[in-house]
Order: C-alpha cells, then sequence, then structure tokens
C-alpha cells in the first residue's frame, strides 16, 4: 500500500484528511474506517495529550489512512516525540521563513540527513518492523506539511517552497486571514490576494496544496483551483450533523 507521501508525490489523486481536535481513538477510528487518506492528529489546539495521540494513531492501524500530527511549535523535541508514537509525518505550524522550512524537514530524516533522535520503541511496532530495520525502512517515507499562516510566510512563499522536501503546503485560512487583520474575512481582497500566492508558488515547485472545505461546493471550488487535498474537522463535522438534527426535529413539530 503506497504511503500518504507517496500518493502526493506520485499519483494526481484528490485526497481527504481530517484534523482530529477530539481526543478519543473511537472518533480517529471512525474518521479512518470511512475512508480518510490521512488525519491530523492536532497538538496544537485540540485538547489532546501523548497518550491519547499514542492510541489515536494506533487506532488507525488496519486502514490506508495516514496518521499525522500538528505539533505545538516547529521544535525537534516536540516532532521526535510525536514520530515516537508512530506519526506517519507532521504538520508545522507558522512557517514564516525557509530557515522554518529547512528545519521541520531535518527533523523528520535521521543524521546524517536531518536531525531526528533514534528511539522509535513504540513507533516501530505501528510500522510493523523490527526496532534494528526501523531507520532503513521508514526514514524518508514520512510526511513534511506546512502551515502557512503569517503575513510573513506569505512574503517568504517562495524561497520557503524552494526547500526540499516538502509534500504539503495549506494557506491556512483561520489564521492567515487573523494575522492580516481581516479574521474570517475570506472574500477580503488581501485574503484572496496572499492565497493566491501561496497558490501560484505550490504550483510553480510542483507541491500539492490542501485546505478545508466543510460543504461540496466548498470541495468543488478547491479542486477547481488545483488543490490536490481536502480537509475538515472533526469537531465541525460533529456539530454541523447536531445541528442539523436540530432542524430535522423543529421541523417536524
Amino acid at each position: 500500500m503506497p504511503s500518504f507521501k507517496e500518493r502526493l508525490s506520485q499519483t494526481t489523486d484528490c485526497l481527504t484528511m481530517h484534523v482530529c481536535t477530539i481526543p478519543s481513538a473511537t472518533v480517529t477510528q471512525a474518521m479512518a474506517a470511512a475512508g480518510a487518506d490521512a488525519v491530523i492528529i492536532d497538538m496544537e489546539h485540540g485538547a489532546i495529550d501523548h497518550g491519547s495521540a499514542h492510541a489515536m494513531i494506533a487506532a488507525t492501524s488496519g486502514t490506508q489512512c495516514a496518521p499525522l500530527v500538528r505539533v505545538a511549535q516547529n521544535a525537534e523535541v516536540d516532532v521526535k516525540r510525536a514520530l515516537d508514537l508512530g506519526a506517519q509525518g507532521i504538520v508545522f505550524p507558522l512557517v514564516r521563513t525557509a530557515d522554518d522550512a529547512q528545519r521541520a524537514v531535518a527533523s523528520l530524516r535521521y543524521p546524517p540527513h536531518g536531525t531526528r533522535g533514534f528511539g522509535p520503541f513504540i513507533a516501530h511496532s505501528h510500522a510493523r518492523v523490527s526496532l534494528p530495520d526501523y531507520l532503513s525502512k521508514i526514514d524518508g517515507t514520512l510526511s513534511c506539511c506546512l502551515l502557512i499562516e503569517t503575513r510573513e510566510g506569505v512574503e517568504n512563499i517562495d524561497q520557503i517552497l524552494a526547500v526540499p522536501g516538502i509534500d504539503l503546503v495549506v494557506p491556512a485560512q483561520f489564521d492567515l486571514s487573523t494575522d492580516l487583520g481581516i479574521s474570517g474575512q475570506f472574500d477580503h481582497p488581501d485574503f484572496v490576494a496572499a492565497v493566491a500566492k501561496v497558490e501560484k508558488a505550490a504550483n510553480d515547485a510542483g507541491i500539492p496544496l490542501g485546505n478545508v472545505a466543510l460543504s461540496a461546493e466548498q470541495a468543488e471550488g478547491l479542486k477547481a483551483r488545483g488543490y490536490r487535498v481536502i480537509a475538515g474537522f472533526d469537531l465541525l463535522w460533529l456539530r454541523a450533523k447536531a445541528t442539523e438534527a436540530q432542524i430535522w426535529a423543529q421541523g417536524a413539530q
């Protein structure tokens, strides 16, 4: 079965990726069983500790769903611990410069290619390899996803995406619009221009784009602009369905 990284680089498939903020292996398992190509276990904004993250990663076993982790910061210690729990990739927040991107890529690889420390005592079981074989089997197969969330990141996007080893870039609409001073105004000209600059840089660099769609119309709009990964949020899906049930009930009265 090809890895998420391979599917991004070797196919033109449109893939799905759901952000899991709920600290629940059951929710993650349901997302994976529904056919999600990847989940992002959110340790930046979600209510998830390392024990929950390990259970959530394990809950994807037996499916094609790749468990990625969004770390709280672009720091080796956070990345190392997430990978040693079995994450198959890392989502890096607040990437502002090419140096940030280089640090992110390096933290996913073992020396001499990177800076990751060796200790996959948990991860080797999830990868279904022996501990001694883990490095040769896994190094270089993990996904690197960068979030562009600031004005500075947009300004430096060409240099950021020139760094080798980036698999996916996401112009993160909530943080980016907030940093631009127009929080949630996704039709504002400044926001539209910023996202367009990221899209052009990604297309020029041949790096897949991902973004959030919470409706079929939004998903079709992203696909029409060349996006390869369509993302959602577990909590927002749950709330939307609960709200829909309220409408059903009120309409029946």
